[in-house]
């Protein structure tokens, strides 16, 4: 056995293997992003834990809360303890392989074999089988390779979906909270339109006014009612959607802070380009498929090649159960083995143009995610810088408005101006008060948005702060 042993890792030593080795595609990712703000080389927005970005305790809980019981993440979880399990079978390749087997005939012969040396159906007998394929052209080290790359592809899409978790309860809380915002305006501008209407009505009563100024009123009024009803239709339908996230059925979610005291950072770096490759999960992951694509060219290759395995059978067979072990009933034999393709060699070949098709896809699939990332960033960092902007505008327009409408109520109410300046005023106002809400909650989904494209900060580090009770 020494020397089987001793033959067998010579050729192993002496081996080689088909197929070629993986290199990252040369990507161009340039020394800054277009709408990058601040110096390039400032340490990036992901590099923070989402724990510091989204300071909201309530919204820190619930996002717990969906780490725990999400489904999505849960199924993304098993996925990657599926693949631990599919290399640890594709590892076993490297080892012999053992079988066992017996026999117990109703009806024996009276000879011990049919052909000397082996045992027959007709016999009683129990034999062991080991077989070793030697890894001679490195299909098995290339097997080893693809099912490792497709294991950590699937580590990689557990943090996507953890990255994608986080953004997501993190953007439906502000929506949540936009909605709660803007249903207070309706509602306080709803009263404000039915105490109009109540002077409209005295008004109208003394003849002071026309009917045309109290319907005008009373239109208004509806409006805002339902503009209200609408608002707590889209609040309860954001609750829904928060409750999915949370992986639990639909229900009432508990508030925080509200939409006016979230806290944005006043800084939002993106840092150097080339950080996404080594941090965004889906990068990893599209070219952790380009790494198993890779090395099944390899396998295909082998496949085109003889199969070299050193095998041994030992065993005892007897016609009669009581002589089974009994020395004359022992058997065994050694030897190597050689299995190549012979008619099936051109289907062989189409195997290996299907398997550098797939890789070529890859490839495709890998530089097609690198420039959507590119995309989402600059998406985001635009949309952080505007929405800031437009914010701020939209504060200065309110503060206008309201101004306007407080003269416009005085003027009506003392007879100096008529109905359609505090008409006009009030739905100017309550139109502007919800579209800075709107706003508002753009800047604040901006900077998560801007946190996922870049990464979200879910280095494998941050997962044991995590584990340890950190996050």
């Amino acid at each position: 056995m020494r020397v089987v042993l001793a033959v067998g890792l010579s050729f192993v030593l002496l081996s080689c293997t088909m197929g070629p080795d993986y290199e990252r595609p040369k990507i161009d990712t340039g020394d800054r992003f277009r709408m990058t703000e601040g110096a390039p080389d400032m340490p990036s927005l992901a590099n923070l834990p989402w724990w510091e970005l989204l300071r909201d305790e309530q919204l820190q809980q619930l996002i717990r809360i969906a780490l725990a019981e999400n489904k999505d993440l849960q199924r993304a979880v098993a996925t990657v303890e599926e693949f631990q399990a599919r290399a640890l079978i594709a590892k076993s390749d490297y080892l012999p392989g053992l079988t066992a087997s017996g026999n117990a005939p109703s009806f024996g012969r009276k000879t011990i074999f049919l052909f000397p040396g082996f045992a027959n159906p007709f016999n009683y007998y129990l034999q062991g089988t080991l077989s070793w394929e030697l890894d001679i052209w490195g299909r098995i080290r290339r097997s080893n390779e693809a099912a490792r790359a497709d294991l950590l592809s699937k580590e990689e899409n557990r943090r996507a979906v953890v990255l994608q978790l986080v953004s997501g309860v993190g953007e439906a809380y502000f929506n949540l909270l936009q909605f709660d915002t803007q249903l207070d305006i309706a509602k306080r501008t709803l009263q404000s339109w039915e105490e109009s209407v109540r002077i409209a009505q005295a008004r109208l009563k003394q003849g002071m006014t026309s009917r045309l100024d109290t319907d005008q009123f009373e239109a208004e009024r509806a409006n805002a009612a339902a503009r209200a009803a609408e608002l707590e239709r889209q609040m309860v339908q954001a609750e829904n959607q928060l409750s999915v996230l949370l992986g639990r059925r639909p229900q009432a979610i508990p508030r925080g802070k509200p939409l006016y005291e979230q806290l944005v950072p006043p800084a939002v770096p993106a840092g150097l380009p080339s950080g996404l490759l080594q941090r965004r999960p889906d990068l990893l992951q599209a070219e952790q498929q380009l790494v198993a694509a890779t090395a099944r060219i390899g396998m295909a290759k082998a496949d085109r090649f003889p199969k070299i395995s050193l095998t041994g059978l030992l065993g005892v067979a007897s016609p009669q159960l009581s002589k089974l072990f009994t020395d004359p009933a022992s058997y065994a034999v050694a030897g190597a083995g050689l299995a190549g393709p012979l008619l099936n060699g051109q289907v062989l070949g189409f195997q290996q143009e299907a398997a550098e098709a797939q890789a070529k896809q890859a490839v495709a699939q890998y530089e097609q995610t690198v420039l959507t990332a590119f995309r989402e960033v600059d998406d985001a960092l635009v949309a952080v810088r505007t929405a800031r902007a437009q914010n701020e505008a939209q504060q200065a327009q309110v503060n206008a408005l309201q101004s306007a409408l407080r003269l416009a109520e005085l003027r009506y109410k003392g007879g100096l101006a008529n109905y359609l300046d505090v008409l006009v005023s009030r739905r100017n106002l309550f139109e502007a008060e919800l579209a800075m809400t709107g706003s508002r909650r753009l800047h604040l989904v901006s900077v998560v948005q801007l946190y996922k494209a870049l990464g979200g900060g879910w280095t494998p580090d941050m997962d044991r702060a995590k584990a340890d009770g950190k996050g």
